[in-house]
């Protein structure tokens, strides 16, 4: 009972430790492991026994006999379910030939790269070297997050990396499955006949099961079959059901038949697919906290120092400094990234929580069918997780700035709210230069902003997912633009360390609006003028008009003509290199006035003979 609440208690402390130190989970995870596991075996217990032991001698332990392995199992499958949920055509269709061409010809070099290196430096066998090269090729988000978090990149740069990570996560799982299915029906005789026609029996299962389950759930969902309280339970037993039957009619069929499920739902149209994404994600943190304490445990010293070795530093080496570059400059060709944007995602390349979770299912099993050179299956993958995930956390941010990719200035615009008059704003801003995106829980907001090009996420303001989006690192200013005074407030708390570094303005509310005393700082535009007086305003004069201004004077009368007429509202000072200032309703004032500034204005055109009266 002790160890059993132990690996939780563990398991979750360690979640928040990488929550705190923005480090990825899997890091303090495996430390956490192996601390309790052999390192406690060899070097803190006074028995040699593990602190944690989760099978010994076969029929002892947490998991006796195959209960590990059954447990493994049903945990990896559930995790790859999540991965599959997360797969969207469109997204592979919209992220551009560079993405594409990473997780196809990266993933193609990747793969015989790192097995012709398992091959030649270990003496393992090929379908053992070219199973270890299957399970690297996945990365992942949960890896990829933490470390960028915090780096101020390019867009572009950020969102390679991000889907990368996302879509080469069940991709590369579904390869490194067909490979161990294909090694394990060929047995001793090899590739033949008789084995390829078991392998295509996997096939044909596992993906049968899959989009014939996946459809089946949907139409229970969506025909309100399943009440809303047992919705999130009943997917996750389908799930457990579609790996079981798939595995009784072709042996080693599951994890594929789940992989095929969560793409088919993903790319499905279920009401419900944003609340079961929400309930897999924490089933899986808790999941992957408990699993990976438990497969580091598991392992050995003896395992461990199968690693002692000049051989693992030149197999890492080779794999990090130049199989990946040599992956992702193949896959940019053409492209207009920059030789330093290259780089810096030739060096960021950490591998995952599935490549570490399927090492050691496929290890597990490998063993117990006593194939030779097995043992080194799951030490060499944790090798190459720890030893990326090590080296990106600590050296990203350091290397970003040596190759001239870290962002001086954030000046991108994160915009609350997508209605209207925010979507006006978005447009102007977007078509000079800045970066914005737009967020709403209103869809149909989220469509119409994405009509004009313009980038919008559909998410809850009070949700923490925002925090999490590495493509909005270039972001330096938060405009709240909602027609709720605590929405803007609530954004402005929250986000404003985040995401307004440079600046964190909110529209004033109606009751700050008529109480001349209550100006806030953060005020935005004008200190009269409220979501309801924008919106009002776009009706009658739906674009956004611009006027020079001439001096500092020109530009004080111009404001105070601005304060008289209801129907004309202040929003940016442009210069001559198109910088945009936001104009705050505290401080109009501006020090000095440049040739070929402009006032940026929203509402009715300025009366030019009653400009020059005044």
């Amino acid at each position: 009972m002790l160890e059993l609440a132990g690996i939780i208690i563990l398991g979750i402390l360690a979640q928040w430790v990488a929550w705190k130190f923005k480090i990825p989970a899997i890091l303090p995870l495996i430390l956490i492991g192996l601390l309790v596991g052999p390192i406690a075996a060899e070097f803190l217990s006074e028995d040699g026994e593990k602190w944690i032991e989760p099978i010994w001698n076969g029929t002892k332990g947490l998991f006796p006999g195959d209960s590990l392995y059954y447990f493994v199992s049903l945990a990896i499958s559930i995790i790859l379910f999540e991965g599959g949920l997360t797969l969207k055509r469109s997204e592979i269709k919209n992220v551009g030939p560079v993405i594409t061409k990473l997780i196809t010809l990266g993933s193609a070099v990747t793969f015989f790269g790192a097995g012709v290196l398992a091959h030649y430096i270990f003496n393992l066998s090929w379908d053992l070297s070219f199973l270890f090269s299957g399970l690297i090729i996945v990365t992942g988000p949960t890896v990829i997050t933490p470390i960028l978090r915090n780096i101020p990149l390019k867009k572009d740069i950020s969102t390679i990396l991000k889907w990368e990570g996302i879509l080469i996560d069940p991709i590369g799982a579904l390869v490194a499955v067909l490979v161990f299915e294909f090694i394990s029906v060929g047995g001793d005789s090899g590739f033949t006949k008789t084995a390829l026609l078991e392998f295509g029996k996997i096939v044909l299962f596992g993906t049968t099961f899959g989009f014939t389950f996946a459809h089946a759930l949907a139409f229970a969902i969506n025909k309100k079959y399943i009440p809303h309280y047992l919705l999130n339970v009943v997917a996750l037993s389908t799930v457990l059901l579609v790996f079981v039957e798939s595995e009784i009619f072709a042996h080693e069929s599951g994890l594929l038949a789940v992989v095929v499920m969560g793409m088919v739902l993903g790319n499905g149209k279920l009401e419900n697919l944003k609340e079961l994404l929400y309930f897999k994600e924490s089933l899986s943190v808790l999941l992957i906290s408990i699993l990976f304490i438990l497969l580091s445990a598991n392992i050995n010293i003896e395992d461990l120092m199968l690693l002692y070795t000049w051989k693992t530093a030149v197999l890492f080496a080779i794999v990090v400094f130049v199989i990946r570059p040599i992956a992702v400059f193949l896959s940019t060709r053409g492209s207009k990234l920059k030789l330093n944007e290259k780089l810096f995602i030739s060096w960021v390349g950490p591998r995952g929580i599935v490549a570490a979770g399927i090492a050691s299912l496929f290890g597990s099993k490998l063993l117990k069918q006593g194939v030779e050179g097995a043992e080194y299956i799951t030490p060499l993958v944790f090798m190459i997780v720890l030893g990326t995930v090590l080296l990106n956390a600590t050296t990203a941010r350091l290397f970003a700035k040596i190759v001239g990719v870290f962002l001086i200035k954030s000046d991108g615009i994160l915009i609350v709210g997508a209605s209207k008059v925010s979507r006006l704003i978005g447009h102007y801003l977007e078509s000079n230069g800045r970066h914005v995106v737009l967020i709403d829980s209103n869809q149909s907001n989220i469509d119409k902003a994405q009509e004009l090009g313009l980038e919008a996420i559909n998410t809850n303001i009070y949700s923490d997912t925002l925090m999490d989006n590495i493509e909005l690192n270039d972001v330096g200013y938060l405009m709240a633009l909602t027609g709720s005074n605590d929405i803007n407030t609530y954004a402005i708390n929250k986000f404003s360390k985040n995401f307004g570094e440079n600046g964190s303005f909110r529209l004033v509310s109606a009751d700050e609006m008529h109480d001349s005393n209550n100006n806030p700082k953060e005020g935005l535009f004008s200190h009269t003028d409220d979501f309801m007086t924008l919106t009002n305003v776009t009706s009658k004069y739906p674009s956004i008009q611009e006027i020079e201004i001439k001096d500092k004077l020109h530009y004080e009368s111009l404001i105070e003509i601005s304060d008289k007429d209801s129907d004309i509202i202040p929003l940016f000072i442009k210069n001559e290199a198109s910088e945009i200032q936001i104009i705050s309703s505290y401080n109009k004032a501006i020090e000095a006035i440049g040739e070929n500034w402009h006032l940026v204005y929203l509402g009715k055109p300025f009366d030019v003979e009653l400009v020059e009266a005044t």
